[in-house]
């Protein structure tokens, strides 16, 4: 059976859990959540904790990590590959995906979203509702893209970052690892490696 073990049952965990349903490609979806156990999440159960992960491999072929802290994601997208879990890549039917597109392991693709020619998106990266990443981006590992925020063409976008909600980038921006891109930032220059920046223009938050 071709069953998925999401783990983190908190609201990551129920958009997650609403995408793989509208995918129709998996016969059971079930929940490991530390603090949910027993309980159920828009009717699917948390069958156990994040520790119960090895024990179950033999009834879930595929697992995806439904956490927002974006280290703890990828390390958990690792610790599953070890186990022998397929990491599949989730896209929500509303999402619309260019065929020159590529996409990582354990990333989601939620509604609305737009990748378009020659973007690459890296694994565990997370592109929230209505995203719009351009032509030839280049999206790292881990990164967190929140709803509705845009990139113009040939921008990259380093390993963990995160760009909040309604945040603006123009076109052949570099923005550095472990980043964080205020909600409706407006980014018109480069950002070095853990930076955080807000307003319009965007500017370094000391």
């Amino acid at each position: 059976m071709n069953n998925l073990l999401i783990v983190g049952a908190g609201g990551q965990g129920k958009v997650v859990l609403d995408c793989a349903q509208n995918m129709k490609c998996f016969d059971e979806i079930h929940f490991l959540d530390d603090k949910k156990v027993g309980q159920e999440v828009l009717g699917h159960k948390v069958i156990g904790k994040l520790v119960d992960v090895q024990s179950l491999r033999e009834n879930y072929a595929n697992a995806f990590v439904a956490i927002g802290n974006n280290r703890y994601r990828l390390q958990l997208i690792e610790d599953l590959q070890v186990l022998g879990y397929k990491i599949p890549i989730l896209i929500h039917p509303t999402a619309i995906i260019s065929t020159y597109a590529k996409i990582g392991i354990g990333t989601i693709v939620l509604p609305g979203a737009i990748l378009n020619a020659g973007c690459e998106v890296g694994k565990g990266v997370i592109v929230n509702t209505s995203v719009v990443v351009e032509h030839d981006c280049r999206i790292g590992d881990g990164v967190h893209l929140s709803p509705t925020a845009k990139m113009g063409g040939e921008v990259t976008i380093g390993d963990e970052t995160w760009v909040c909600i309604g945040a603006t980038i123009i076109n052949q921006i570099t923005i550095g690892s472990n980043c964080v891109v205020a909600a409706g930032a407006v980014v018109i220059d480069d950002i070095e490696a853990q930076t955080s920046v807000y307003g319009v223009p965007a500017k370094p938050k000391y």
